[in-house]
């Protein structure tokens, strides 16, 4: 546990003074730790187990496993502004097209499913994966919001950047080539996505039986087999419900 505190140091403890931190960080810029941020990025995809080492080293330092610094978070949204400005230029978008894509992507795909899954995955494994029932051993909602973050970085690395360059001469063509090619970007991006978010609630000490989150992968394969079998095309079938919302 985190021992006994004072009054006055567990108010700076509680999730609202955290957030509150966290929140008025924004509005600092030079507070922020940018090349720190960048070098998580980099080795969300080289090592990810090395990412949340630094995690428990917040803990041990600032007794919080949340990142405190939101530097990560404003890295994040400038790559999400600059692929989708470039999803919507290889879709032939308009202006207002791109800029309803972008609030789409960040508001929906981003903030709105990050705050389900983080919601949903704080829930679970407080309820069913902590090993001691205690105040002292528990998953902060802002570490699972973390999680999801890491998670999603190079998830939309594959999707939204890498992609790109195959989407008009290789996926979209109804071909066999198309369709393996962006479903294997699917594939590899979705379980990058389940590795990661594995790795991070692995890390925590407190928490048993993490490896039932690599179960899902096994689904991931067969619907990936399944999806070859038929000719579903799922960066097409992305695009063509994009093109759909945006109008």
């Amino acid at each position: 546990g985190n021992g006994a505190r004072s009054p006055r140091d567990a108010a700076r403890h509680t999730a609202g003074a955290k957030r509150h931190k966290y929140l008025r960080r924004l509005l600092h810029f030079r507070q922020m730790d940018f090349e720190f941020a960048l070098w998580q990025m980099l080795y969300l995809f080289a090592a990810p187990q090395r990412v949340y080492r630094n995690f428990h080293y917040r803990k041990q330092t600032k007794d919080q496993w949340a990142r405190d610094d939101p530097a990560f978070l404003v890295l994040l949204s400038v790559w999400l502004c600059a692929s989708t400005i470039g999803f919507g230029f290889v879709l032939d978008m308009g202006f207002f097209e791109t800029i309803k894509l972008l609030l789409w992507v960040v508001f929906i795909d981003c903030v709105g499913v990050g705050l389900l899954i983080a919601t949903l995955m704080w829930f679970i494994s407080n309820k069913y994966l902590v090993k001691q029932q205690n105040r002292d051993y528990d998953v902060e909602w802002g570490y699972a919001f973390d999680v999801h973050l890491n998670a999603f970085y190079p998830l939309l690395v594959i999707l939204h950047f890498i992609q790109l360059f195959f989407i008009n001469y290789v996926i979209i063509p109804n071909s066999v080539l198309g369709y393996f090619v962006g479903n294997t970007l699917w594939l590899v991006a979705i379980g990058y996505y389940i590795y990661v978010t594995f790795l991070g609630y692995s890390a925590l000490p407190f928490l048993k039986n993490t490896a039932v989150l690599l179960y899902p992968f096994a689904l991931l394969v067969l619907l990936y087999l399944i999806s070859l079998a038929c000719g579903w095309n799922f960066t097409k079938m992305l695009c063509s419900f994009y093109k759909y919302r945006v109008k």
